[in-house]
């Protein structure tokens, strides 16, 4: 009874783990999709030109799209217990674990380049903030007011780092994102027991840190995944190919 089931069993966890992976792809076409057709967030803003940013998003909707047409191969090889399409679909998801791991190795190498980067077009738009000859930059600043009233920080550093702007009318003067005033302007005058004190970086890497041991840990139990569904795929192959065997 237990052998008999056993095709059905496999069929079900594979069916399963492959139905999760096929969600997976089709959050990251979206996500992708998304960010590469709003032009208002963040990271968007952040990119002058947007080549970069745009390729990194259609990473994203590439990723997913390769995501999505290998859980279509892996449906086929189950359901129509198709050997080489099983071969093909193992094959290929420990393709998508190995460049899991390159790209996780790559992400963690490069994490001081990506935030110096970062520093570099934050002070850039920080002193270019409130120009009235860059009409251009408007998005960008915008972007940045919604990350310190969203987040409650000002500046990179602290909101001191608004000295350098000279597009102010006094000396005195934030952005009103970096207080608690509702007001629309780009600059306020407001005391200093209103504005937000801690920087944005502060903010970003504290919530890094909070969060790191989650993200590790997706990634850990994505990969596990990977290797689990190829081990199932190679055990169902083995029970088609044993099963062909004895009715020859």
């Amino acid at each position: 009874m237990l052998r008999k089931s056993k095709p059905l069993i496999l069929k079900y966890f594979l069916n399963l783990i492959n139905g999760a992976f096929l969600v997976l792809g089709l959050l990251l076409m979206g996500f992708g999709a998304w960010l590469l057709l709003d032009r208002n967030n963040f990271f968007t803003a952040l990119d002058k030109n947007n080549h970069l940013i745009v390729y990194i998003f259609g990473i994203l909707v590439g990723t997913g799209s390769a995501i999505v047409f290998l859980c279509l191969l892996g449906y086929l090889g189950i359901h129509n217990e198709i050997r080489w399409l099983l071969i093909l679909y193992a094959v290929l998801l420990l393709w998508a674990c190995g460049v899991q791991v390159a790209l996780s190795a790559l992400a963690f190498t490069k994490k001081e380049e990506v935030h110096q980067v970062w520093r570099d077009e934050i002070d850039l738009i920080i002193s270019q903030y409130g120009s009235k000859d860059m009409p251009e930059d408007i998005p960008k600043w915008t972007a940045l007011n919604t990350l310190q009233k969203t987040l409650q920080c000002c500046g990179q550093h602290n909101y001191t780092d608004w000295i350098k702007n000279k597009n102010k009318e006094n000396s005195g003067q934030i952005p009103c994102s970096c207080t608690n005033s509702t007001l629309r302007n780009w600059f306020c005058d407001e005391p200093l027991n209103t504005t937000y004190l801690e920087g944005c970086e502060n903010k970003i890497n504290a919530w890094y840190q909070a969060n790191v041991l989650t993200l590790i840990g997706i990634n850990f139990g994505l990969s596990v995944s990977e290797v689990l569904q190829v081990s199932l795929t190679v055990s169902f192959f083995r029970h088609i190919k044993n099963r062909v065997h004895a009715e020859m």
